[in-house]
């Protein structure tokens, strides 16, 4: 049976703060990230679906348990009889509803939107049997994110290994601004609501992860010869502009892959164009450690959304270690990486696609 979003659960709300809540409650508060803290009351005494509603990650749903509250950023989508609640969230994560995003400055999306999302609802006894099958699929893809979780300590532990640690200024090598090796292109303020099926992918929030491209849930842009300047192509470094204050979930970097041929920036990310003196591979994997992220991130403005500037990257002091032992460390990266492309693919392609084909694929007018 096709059924409609808003035909089997209510939309919750909530008024909670972050400054709201501490570490002595009895009852766990979630915000987009996770826990955030803890209420001596909850909001909600049976299991639910949370989903990101204002900021980064906008559209993300999580499962969330019984006796819990949500902060002001996220949507409580409430079950009503006629779903299980991990049935829910499984539905809900299969339709991407980041694409119904507006807003320039702060990203949200509104239940009277996506309210209208089809999928396929089954009998309840049919749905214990997916959310096991499920289970298993969760537990196999926990194994490869730590088999990914090692294989980057191994990249890690090379690179201290080689050059040291990037927090601290080697005094065997030069250290300076990046500004003296690099410059950054900034990108476009695609709007919202003309975005199409087909076209050019627009990088957007989500897509720039730490250490890879997130390919999957894109939107278009049709190819306009005015913003030839915003188009980045695969092997070129790109780093996310602007995530949620008091949380590193900006400053990312990844090396776009082949999975199109070019993309479109957006105003929210930059591309990162090295003139001389860097390996492209061994930037990205320095930028990546915490201690380097920290110092760019802390520099960010912003009350509730935070903002890196083209000026902040810029002004970035690094080591610059001969360029010939940066191009042994981007030979033993890539070597590594073939391991790590493969869990990867993995992780992007086996559940998604088992819930599509299992609770149904969004149907089309």
């Amino acid at each position: 049976m096709i059924v409609r979003l808003k035909d089997v659960c209510i939309k919750g709300t909530s008024n909670i703060r972050q400054k709201d809540v501490n570490e002595s409650g009895r009852y766990p508060v979630y915000g987009a990230a996770g826990p955030v803290g803890f209420m001596n009351s909850f909001q909600y005494d049976e299991p639910y679906v949370g989903v990101v509603k204002d900021g980064a990650g906008i559209g993300r749903a999580t499962y969330l348990p019984s006796n819990s509250s949500i902060i002001g950023t996220m949507q409580a989508l409430i079950p009503k009889n006629n779903v299980l609640p991990k049935y829910l969230y499984y539905a809900v994560s299969s339709m991407h509803l980041e694409k119904y995003y507006s807003g320039a400055t702060i990203p949200h999306i509104y239940f009277k939107n996506y309210k209208h999302e089809r999928f396929v609802l089954v009998s309840k006894k049919e749905q214990e049997q997916i959310i096991w099958r499920f289970s298993l699929l969760e537990k196999m893809i926990s194994n490869k994110q730590q088999q990914l979780l090692k294989l980057d300590e191994l990249i890690k532990a090379r690179f201290v290994e080689m050059f040291g640690d990037p927090g601290i200024p080697q005094n065997k090598w030069k250290n300076q601004s990046l500004k003296e090796h690099i410059s950054v292109i900034g990108g476009y303020a695609f709007s919202s609501k003309k975005f199409s099926d087909s076209g050019i992918p627009v990088l957007r929030i989500g897509n720039i992860n730490t250490g890879y491209f997130k390919s999957t849930n894109l939107v278009y842009w049709q190819e306009s010869d005015t913003l030839q300047r915003y188009l980045v192509y695969p092997g070129e470094l790109v780093m996310s502009l602007t995530g949620t204050v008091g949380k590193q979930d900006y400053g990312n970097v990844c090396i776009l892959d082949d999975s199109y041929p070019r993309y479109y920036l957006n105003q929210r990310n930059a591309k990162i164009v090295i003139n001389d003196a860097y390996n492209t591979i061994y930037l990205k994997e320095t930028l990546e450690f915490p201690v380097v992220k920290q110092k760019l991130t802390g520099t960010s403005r912003g009350v509730r959304q935070a903002n890196i500037s083209n000026k902040d990257i810029l002004n970035l002091t690094l080591s610059v270690p001969p360029l010939s032992l940066q191009n042994e460390f981007a030979n033993f990266v890539q070597q590594v990486d073939k391991s790590k492309f493969e869990n990867i693919v993995y992780l992007n392609k086996t559940l998604s696609s088992k819930i599509l084909s299992q609770i149904g694929d969004v149907i089309r007018d």
